[in-house]
C-alpha cells in the first residue's frame, strides 16, 4: 500500500473514578493513585504531510476553542516533534487538523487526547512502527494524562498518573457530563489542596474497593466507591460549582452522585441504567442546563481514516 497523505485518529475524553492525592513531593508534584476511565466524547486529529508544522482547530457546538493555541506550543505539535526526535528524524513536519468534541480546560484531558491522537496519526503517516512501550514513554514526557489517552478503557494510574496499567472492568456506566463556562486552573486547585490537606496526606493509597467493584461488575458499588480528593479545594475556589451540586440533586434526586472531573470544573453524574440516564438528561434539558450523555468505558486511540 502506498504511503498515506493524511491519517485521522480518534481519542476519547478521560474521567477519574478515583483521584487520590498524596502530599506534595520535593519536586513539586503530588503522588497520585487514580483510576481512569475513557468516556464517549472524542477528539479527531488529522495529520497531513507538509513542509512545516501548522495546526488548525474546529469544535463541535457548545465547545469554545478560543483557549486552544494555534502555534507550536500546542501539545499536539509538541507530540509530533517529540516523536520525530525519538526516531532521529529531521525535516519531518505535518499540518494537524483538530476537531474538538471534548470541552476545553474542563478536567476531561482534551489536550492529552489531542497529543495521543497526534502521536498515533503521525506514526502511521510516517510509517515509523513505533512500539507501544516507546509511544507510552513519549506520552509520559508530554503530560500525566497522555499515556492513558493512548490506552483507553479503564486503568489505574500511579506516579503523577503517567504510569498506567489496564484494569479488569465488567461494569458499564452512562455519564451525564455537565460543563462550566468558566475554566479552573489545575495548579491553583493543587495549591488550594496543599492549603487544606494535612502535610502527611496519604491519598495515594491503592483504591482496593473500587478496583474490586469494577472487576465484579457491580455498577452500584462502583458508583458508591467514586472519590476525588480535589473536590474540596475546587469547590472552595468555585462556590458556584458547590452550589451546582445542590441544583443537580434537586433536579435529579437525592440519591445521585455528583463527581468532579479531575481538577474541574466539569461535573459528572453516573448511571448504571441507560433509561434512567436518558430521563435525567431530559430533566437537564428542560432546566436549560448544558450537558452531554456519554457511555463508558470506550476504547483508546484508534485510526478512523487513511487517505
Amino acid at each position: 500500500m502506498s504511503a498515506p497523505v493524511s491519517v485521522t485518529v480518534r481519542a476519547a475524553a478521560k474521567i477519574n473514578l478515583h483521584l487520590g492525592v498524596g502530599a506534595v513531593r520535593d519536586d513539586g508534584f503530588h503522588p497520585l493513585a487514580t483510576v481512569y476511565q475513557a468516556i464517549g466524547l472524542y477528539e479527531d486529529v488529522t495529520a497531513t504531510r507538509a513542509d512545516t508544522w501548522s495546526i488548525h482547530t474546529i469544535a463541535d457546538a457548545g465547545i469554545d476553542p478560543d483557549g486552544v493555541p494555534d502555534d507550536e506550543t500546542n501539545i499536539a505539535i509538541r507530540a509530533g516533534r517529540a516523536l520525530a526526535e525519538h526516531h532521529g528524524l529531521t525535516g519531518h513536519a505535518a499540518h494537524l487538523e483538530v476537531h474538538k468534541g471534548i470541552p476545553v480546560a474542563g478536567g476531561l484531558a482534551g489536550g492529552s487526547a489531542d497529543a495521543a491522537a497526534a502521536l498515533v496519526a503521525l506514526d502511521r503517516l510516517w510509517g515509523l512502527e513505533t512500539s507501544d512501550d516507546d509511544l507510552l514513554a513519549i506520552a509520559a514526557d508530554l503530560g500525566s494524562d497522555v499515556p492513558f489517552a493512548l490506552l483507553g478503557g479503564t486503568a489505574i494510574g500511579t506516579g503523577r498518573g503517567e504510569l498506567v496499567e489496564p484494569l479488569e472492568n465488567n461494569a458499564d456506566l452512562w455519564w451525564l457530563v455537565v460543563p462550566s463556562d468558566i475554566g479552573l486552573s489545575t495548579p491553583q486547585v493543587y495549591r488550594k489542596y496543599d492549603d487544606l490537606a494535612p502535610a502527611d496526606a496519604a491519598g495515594d493509597a491503592h483504591p482496593a474497593e473500587l478496583v474490586a467493584a469494577l472487576a465484579s461488575g457491580d455498577a452500584g458499588a462502583v458508583i458508591g466507591a467514586l472519590r476525588n480528593d480535589l473536590t474540596a479545594p475546587a469547590y472552595a475556589l468555585r462556590h458556584d460549582l458547590a452550589a451546582r451540586v445542590g441544583e443537580l440533586t434537586g433536579l435529579l434526586g437525592s440519591g445521585i452522585r455528583v463527581l468532579l472531573s479531575g481538577s474541574g470544573p466539569t461535573q459528572l453524574v453516573p448511571y448504571a441504567d441507560l433509561e434512567r440516564a436518558r430521563l435525567a438528561a431530559a430533566r437537564l434539558t428542560e432546566a436549560g442546563i448544558a450537558h452531554w450523555l456519554a457511555p463508558a468505558p470506550v476504547a483508546g486511540v484508534h485510526v478512523v481514516h487513511y487517505d
